[in-house]
């Protein structure tokens, strides 16, 4: 049933939910918090494809960890970390790659190049002076997805050379990849447009009361 000020029950739980995440947020402390926490389960990624010399996935992860800790390196303040929803949006796939083998996995690992994507156009955007309209951040994600995929497939490339590996198959399968990969780039793009229009305003608030200090 509506009720008399026009909005409904399930609009209600969406505004709360919102409200805890901006509450969260808006404490620079415990978003940086669960922020590491993220890293930690990066860190147990990390350790797991090292115990099972899975040496793609362990250089992948490296990547990302790297990535992630920039904005608290670069400013020597460990709570300048993004938002930890978003972490955990983009950083899923690589838990879900860890755990899951088949074309659970194989899938997770597109989404999880998509996700690495996501988290640079995202510190790119909120760390530094660059200024993106919507459509351009989609557009970006993509590109970023695309530049990544290729980095990727050059690393692996060499690792085959190098190790005698096999992680690279036949052109077509190749192909097949960077066409889920750009698919997932997309999806992320808009994930990213989405997230952004909504609370662009706020975070930036957020960080730069942080990094002032």
């Amino acid at each position: 049933m509506a009720r008399s000020d026009g909005k409904s029950r399930s609009e209600d739980r969406s505004d709360a939910v919102e409200d805890v995440l901006e509450r969260l947020f808006r404490d620079s402390r415990t978003n940086a918090l669960l922020a590491w926490v993220v890293v930690g389960v990066l860190a147990m990624v990390f350790v797991e494809s090292a115990l099972d010399f899975d040496r793609q996935w362990l250089a992948f992860v490296t990547i990302v960890g790297a990535i992630v800790v920039i904005p608290p390196a670069a400013y020597r303040e460990w709570r300048a970390m993004l938002p930890w929803e978003l972490l955990v949006l983009a950083t899923l796939p690589i838990l879900v790659r860890g755990v899951f083998d088949g074309s659970v996995g194989t899938f997770a690992a597109y989404l999880a190049v998509a996700g690495l994507a996501l988290i640079i156009t995202a510190e790119l955007h909120m760390f530094t002076s660059l200024r993106v309209s919507h459509w351009f951040a989609i557009v970006l994600v993509v590109l970023t997805t695309l530049a990544s995929v290729a980095a990727w497939t050059v690393l692996r490339w060499n690792l085959d050379r190098r190790f005698g590996t096999s992680y690279l198959s036949t052109n077509d399968a190749l192909m097949a990849e960077w066409l889920s990969v750009t698919v997932a780039g997309l999806a992320a793009g808009v994930l990213f447009d989405a997230y952004f229009r909504r609370r662009d305003r706020q975070l930036r608030r957020a960080l730069r009361r942080v990094v002032s200090r």
